[in-house]
This record gives structure tokens, C-alpha cells and sequence, in this order.
């Protein structure tokens, strides 16, 4: 069963997540555009804890940020 954070406990992950993980979130999308072609959300989470030593909690944040902002990216218009 997948569990999801809170938003104000969401929120508070993705504020640590520079200091925890040394990287900045912009580089974790970097690394999950570059991973491999994983569908669900518990994969991709699964598969961040695993390669990157990260724990369980903030790889799900990420993902779900992740996810959450592409599905909210604008479309860029195409130029005739």
C-alpha cells in the first residue's frame, strides 16, 4: 500500500532535502529523468532509496514533487 505524506510534512521534506542529500531537488529530477524507464511511483521511489542511499521518506518526497510538477507543467506552445 503506498502511504503519502501530509502537505505540511511534504513540504518539510523537500526543505531538508538539500541538506540531507547534499543535492538540490532540480538535480533529483535531473537523476529521475535519467533513470530508468519506471511507470509507477513506488517503483521510482524504490529504485532512488536503492541506487542512492537514500531513506525510504524523502525518495517518496521527491517522486512525488516530481510527478506533481510535471503533471502541473504548462505546455509550451508550438511555433507554426
Amino acid at each position: 500500500m503506498s502511504v503519502t505524506h501530509s502537505p505540511e510534512i511534504h513540504a518539510q521534506l523537500l526543505d531538508r532535502i538539500p541538506s540531507v542529500t547534499g543535492r538540490e531537488l532540480h538535480e533529483w529530477f535531473d537523476t529521475l529523468d535519467r533513470g530508468p524507464s519506471l511507470t509507477r511511483c513506488s517503483e521510482r521511489t524504490n529504485w532512488l532509496a536503492d541506487e542512492h542511499n537514500l531513506s525510504h521518506g524523502y525518495a517518496q518526497a521527491i517522486v512525488q514533487e516530481y510527478v506533481r510538477r510535471r503533471r502541473n507543467r504548462t505546455p509550451v506552445p508550438r511555433q507554426r
